[in-house]
């Protein structure tokens, strides 16, 4: 039949007309919460968002329980957006994906057959080809759905009843996380650890004013599905608990099953041949895809971000198994590990956002004993409504057991009535006393039943309901009751997840970070022996290993020995120059000693009028005493002379025709100055009147009238001064009485002790 159209009907009468801004807002407003608190936001009861709601009880439906056979997906799906989520199957299906990974919750929902992903970040394959099942964390979850404890609400279209929440005593918001984006608001839980969530809840419920300290020794932090370390202090974890708001950094975890000795075991090393070794990555951080993360290490070797590694490999099966070849043995693991946290996602974030559904489904950011305060008042709502389910099954039960005993004390009457009776249900109803229920049940009960052992049966039940009644009515008068059922409860599903089993036992480990580790190239260098020889013309090299000082070594016509010292190859060299610059030069970077060598020059920027006066081998925090020709000096630490460029650093500023001329190391058990003047008069003074610079002038050592200072050193008072005796012999004289030299620092001294040498120099 064709549809009229009434041609002569306005078609603006259907628009109404109303401010654009109010329209806008007032649709937006409806939009918005309908997003928080039908969307996004898990409700903190049962830690669901309605589409996880409605996949748990459409499966439950079906009866895929744990024991029973395994059903496609589809069939899952089907029934979900046909009945009660009217969205898109893809959503669907994927938020199902979701609750069967046991790589992304911590206690999976739903157990798959088939292809449901995996941790490389592979998606799962079509709901055609999948099958899935509730696990017994889900039928925990949903525990006491027929027991009257929560409330039943239409589906989208009336057509089916849904529950309002899961009543069971599981606590899944806390131990599986939840994440989601609404509208103005966001949540992002970590999961937890069962084990941790109950003792936690259990010091609540006897101590309801529980300070926050002490409920976090009991609940330590995250605890993820995939492991890993959470690196953050003690104190910045508790707080963000205790505000309800943080985040957490998490790094994957290197261990190496396969390694001889604990230690290596627990660091991820494991020993290769020749020195070498390999570092194995056996967690990756929660929601980190592992295919992701090897392109990402793979990357920072292409760019050369990361030249202190070699390699990666991926040799995972069903546990990971990530292995990084670094591109040295003398490579520190712990500089490998600080450089992929850095460049990675070995190590990540993880915020927390405790943004939750409250019981009148009111979004609220609560903090962890809040949380649990409210998880405990909803629990103790369930028990009360399962208990007066209970008391009302009880009574009904009692009516007509009540009935039963009547007619099997009157039992001839009953059949009676039955045979001769056209409408016997009234009449038993006058007679006996009987409630309609009674009489319809005792109509109704068959032949077989008309035994005397019923009779007794019937009285024992009757008695055991009315105890359970009084039981129950207790219960339900007793608040203090109420909480000991509740911990009774708790402890037994702790039983379950405990710290012994495979599902509860903790997976990540909080533990705060050491120190980083700074990255520098020098953990390439191959530690090796050199010998570094330099002329007085400033050509250097390093002859292998460490031959001796006053060796016949080659120079070029004209030149001459002028320093040599012994190093490794990972050590730093400190040049001193007269015009009191200081320059550093790598070991490892010199030429090697078969030929001349090469100009120092060509490496530093040394002025073409200056003199090296001292060549050292740089140690970690040694002082070096530094003086002019003119007198004055001060102590150094090696550390602050190191300098990064070629142009070097100024240390003693110099002025007039003053020129450095001391650059000694200081021994760590010296503990006195010794200074020599051109006039030949020595001063001994306190170590501690040296001053410690990082750059200056420095004090006055020696007060001269005429001449300069010729030679200084070190030494320890008790031992004496020891010089250098002249000749060929190599003989060292000391000189132990020493005390009528020691003077205050500055003063002109005095003549040295008889021997000393004539040219005014400690070490020839």
């Amino acid at each position: 039949m064709a549809t009229t159209i009434d041609h002569d009907k306005d078609p603006l009468d259907g628009i109404v007309d109303a401010p654009f801004d109010s329209a806008l807002s007032e649709r937006y407003l409806v939009y918005a919460l309908s997003t928080i608190t039908a969307r996004s936001l898990p409700d903190l009861r049962d830690g669901l968002k309605p589409v996880h709601r409605r996949l748990l009880w459409a499966m439950r439906s079906l009866k895929l329980d744990p024991g029973n056979a395994y059903k496609k997906s589809a069939r899952v799906v089907g029934d979900v957006i046909g009945k009660y989520h009217p969205h898109g199957d893809v959503a669907v299906y994927d938020a199902m994906v979701r609750l069967a990974q046991d790589f992304t919750l911590r206690y999976p929902l739903v157990q798959g057959q088939g292809n449901f992903g995996n941790i490389d970040g592979d998606n799962a394959a079509a709901y055609r080809y999948t099958e899935c099942r509730l696990t017994r964390t889900a039928m925990t979850l949903m525990s006491g759905l027929d027991e009257g404890t929560v409330d039943f609400i239409p589906t989208y279209n009336g057509e089916e009843q849904e529950p309002e929440i899961f009543p069971g005593l599981f606590p899944n918001l806390l131990a599986n996380g939840a994440s989601g984006i609404a509208v103005g608001m966001a949540t992002s839980i970590p999961s937890h650890n069962v084990a941790e969530i109950i003792d936690a809840t259990l010091e609540l419920i006897d101590n309801p004013q529980v300070e926050h300290d002490r409920l976090m020794q009991l609940f330590s932090g995250p605890d993820f599905s995939t492991g890993g370390l959470v690196v953050d202090s003690a104190e910045a974890i508790s707080k963000a608990y205790e505000t309800g708001r943080g985040s957490f950094r998490v790094r994957g975890r290197f261990h190496a099953a396969e390694a001889e000795k604990d230690a290596d075991r627990e660091a991820g090393i494991e020993r290769l041949h020749g020195g070498q070794y390999q570092l194995v990555i056996s967690e990756i951080p929660y929601m980190v895809q592992k295919g992701k993360l090897i392109e990402q290490i793979a990357q920072a070797i292409a760019d050369k971000k990361l030249p202190i590694l070699e390699d990666v490999r991926d040799e995972s099966d069903e546990q990971i198994r990530i292995v990084l070849v670094p591109r040295s043995r003398n490579v520190d693991p712990e500089l490998l590990k600080e450089s992929l946290y850095k460049l990675t996602d070995l190590e990540t974030r993880f915020g927390l956002n405790l943004n939750v559904l409250d019981s009148t489904r009111t979004p609220m950011v609560m903090g962890l004993k809040e949380l649990l305060g409210h998880w405990v008042t909803s629990q103790i709502d369930i028990l009360q409504r399962r208990t007066q389910h209970r008391l009302d099954k009880i009574a009904a039960r009692l009516e007509l057991l009540e009935g039963y005993i009547i007619a099997y004390l009157n039992l001839d009457r009953v059949i009676e009535i039955i045979r001769n009776e056209d409408e016997p249900k009234p009449i038993m109803m006058a007679e006996f006393n009987l409630t309609d229920r009674q009489t319809e049940a005792i109509l109704n009960m068959r032949l077989r039943s008309l035994r005397k052992l019923e009779e007794m049966e019937l009285r024992q039940e009757r008695d055991k309901l009315l105890a359970e009644r009084e039981e129950l009515e207790k219960l339900l008068e007793s608040p203090a009751r109420q909480r000991t059922r509740l911990k009774r409860d708790l402890k037994s599903l702790r039983k379950e997840y405990g710290e012994d089993t495979a599902l509860g036992a903790r997976r990540t480990t909080i533990a705060e970070a050491a120190p980083v580790v700074e990255f520098s190239m020098d953990a390439m260098i191959e530690k090796e022996p050199v010998t570094v020889i330099l002329s007085e013309k400033g050509w250097i090299k390093a002859a292998k290993g460490h031959v001796p000082l006053d060796g016949d070594f080659k120079f070029k016509e004209g030149d001459a020995f002028a320093f040599a010292v012994h190093a490794q190859t990972t050590d730093k060299l400190l040049l001193a120059c007269d015009d009191g610059r200081f320059f550093t030069l790598g070991a490892d970077k010199l030429p090697g000693a078969r030929g001349f060598g090469e100009p120092i020059r060509n490496t530093l920027d040394i002025d073409a009028a200056a003199h090296i006066v001292a060549l050292i081998v740089h140690k970690p925090k040694m002082q070096l005493l530094l003086a002019s020709n003119l007198g004055k000096g001060f102590g150094a630490v090696t550390d602050e002379l190191l300098a990064e460029t070629r142009k070097g650093r100024q240390v003693v500023n110099l002025k007039g025709d003053a020129k450095l001329t001391i650059a000694k190391p200081i021994a760590d058990d010296h503990d006195h100055v010794a200074v020599v003047g051109d006039n030949r008069k020595l001063v001994i003074f306190s170590l501690e009147e040296l001053p410690v610079m990082t750059r200056g002038q420095g004090v006055q050592l020696q007060r001269y009238r005429d001449g300069g200072l010729s030679d200084a050193t070190t030494l320890q008072l008790e031992e004496g001064l020891s010089w250098t005796m002249g000749g060929d012999s190599g003989r060292t004289r000391t000189e132990k009485e020493m005390w009528q030299w020691k003077v205050a620092r500055g003063a002109a001294g005095r003549m040295p002790p008889n021997g000393f040498p004539r040219d005014n120099r400690f070490e020839n």
